[in-house]
């Protein structure tokens, strides 16, 4: 093998594995964004659970999710490469992984389960404060397998979708938008939280416990996305050397677009510029620009950030109007701007980036033709009805046989202490003398504990 193609390699494996511990660390800003839209009284076990879901997608897309997704096989799944030896892990461009040609497969697998993870914890997002902890496992362990069944389609050149030309990048459908999809089927089954709606059906406001905790989990998810779409060329010269720069541009600039209108649009539809709504402006704007980072001029990078910012206030407004709800606005932040995205990408490809990229086409703007338009349809179409209908129906087994849903007792008294025995905020539930809250018996870090209310001295505690 030539030498300068042995320092591509290199280059290629360093940039991918840095690249995918930037996308590891988006499950921190998951941890703070979810927890800081979400009651005290959940904060530990919101937070908790991205290390807990993390965990179990490596184990599970290391045995059997890679070999699904990228392994040799049909148009439908892969059906080589599980439980992947040392051999495969460290061969370059070989079967059953030849995929990868310019980093080993275990380069690959390490890119490609992070974003297993970070869809898997989109999936929690609409169903936080009243899932039981035993759902985590079972239900993760089949949407990892759900997910990776949908990588192959669009991602491995054995796909269907693949081979029909779908543009999406670095996954506005495969990871968003599948995330999303799962997370509106647990929504629908759990029902609402204790008090959310009124007996007329009007929704009540439950607001998150510490914005800046939601802000600077937005802030390390956008910092965490400069790896997930300019990691996405997976070498160093995939589209041209340095085109992973290109990338991180187009990322960018959409984020501040979507995040600026996202408050723009909360002033006028809301009348205050809602902070939240900024966070799920940028937030959506990442999702949307993942399937087109690659693909559009930075115009349209912006035109697809102002897009998601308007979804982003109207779409979280909808899923409560009808009665869903997602307590961090996950179905409009990753589902519906994912959609945009996914579809936004067939109206802006720039034919001479599709070419180079060897995916697709060009848009609708540049050639006239609906035909990518169209793939990118029938992408969002063939994945919505797998994922939904698949997550729905796991779901919908669970909760006959077992329930997913806490107790109303464990929902009020809150998921921290009920479900962990421990506090996310001990000083809110354990007092001083003249203090407030709960008083506690035991030790702190676990074990039997004994509760009696007592009565309220000084200033009253948020709302947990």
């Amino acid at each position: 093998m030539p030498k300068n193609h042995d320092l591509l390699i290199a280059a290629s494996t360093i940039w991918v594995v840095i690249t995918a511990v930037l996308v590891m660390f988006m499950q921190a800003g998951f941890a703070f964004l979810e927890a800081g839209l979400t009651r005290m009284k959940n904060a530990g076990h919101i937070a908790g659970k991205n290390v807990l879901i993390f965990s179990l997608a490596s184990l599970v897309y290391w045995a059997v999710g890679f070999g699904l997704a990228f392994g040799d096989g049909n148009a439908l799944i892969g059906t080589a490469g599980f439980f992947p030896s040392v051999g495969e892990l460290t061969s370059v461009g070989q079967k059953p992984y030849d995929w990868f040609s310019e980093i080993p497969g275990g380069a690959g697998y390490l890119f490609e389960v992070v974003f297993c993870g970070v869809s898997l914890a989109i999936v929690w997002g609409a169903m936080a404060e009243r899932a039981k902890l035993w759902v985590y496992f079972a239900f993760g362990i089949w949407f990892t397998l759900t997910y990776s069944i949908v990588s192959h389609w669009i991602w491995s050149p054995h796909g269907w979708l693949f081979k029909h030309g779908m543009q999406d990048f670095a996954g506005s459908t495969v990871v968003h938008y599948q995330g999303a999809l799962a997370a509106l089927a647990g929504a629908l089954i759990l029902g609402p939280r204790i008090g959310k709606f009124g007996t007329d059906g009007r929704a009540n406001p439950i607001p998150g416990h510490n914005i800046p905790y939601a802000v600077l989990g937005t802030l390390i998810l956008w910092f965490g996305w400069f790896g997930f779409n300019p990691g996405s060329t997976l070498s160093v010269d995939f589209g041209g050397f340095g085109f992973f720069a290109y990338v991180a541009t187009t990322t960018n600039i959409a984020a501040a677009a979507g995040a600026l209108t996202g408050i723009c649009v909360a002033w006028l539809k809301l009348g205050k510029p809602d902070i939240s709504m900024m966070l799920n402006g940028a937030l959506g704007a990442l999702v949307a620009i993942t399937a087109a980072s690659g693909f559009v001029a930075p115009w349209a990078a912006i035109v697809i950030g102002v897009g998601s910012g308007t979804i982003a206030v109207f779409g979280v407004i909808f899923i409560e109007s009808i009665g869903i709800d997602d307590p961090i606005g996950a179905v409009a932040v990753h589902g519906m701007s994912g959609v945009w995205g996914t579809l936004a990408t067939g109206l802006f490809a720039v034919p001479v980036l599709a070419k180079n990229l060897a995916t697709g086409t060009g848009g609708l703007v540049y050639t006239g033709s609906f035909h990518q338009l169209g793939v990118q349809a029938l992408g969002v179409a063939a994945v919505g009805v797998f994922t939904f209908t698949t997550s729905f129906g796991a779901l919908f087994v669970m909760h006959k046989l077992w329930g997913i849903r806490v107790e109303d007792h464990v929902e009020t008294a809150g998921l921290d202490v009920s479900e962990h025995g421990m506090w996310g905020y001990p000083e809110f539930y354990i007092p001083v003398p003249g203090g407030y809250g709960t008083e506690s018996h035991g030790h702190l870090g676990g074990g039997h504990r004994e509760h009696r209310p007592i009565t309220v001295h000084t200033r009253p505690v948020a709302e947990g």
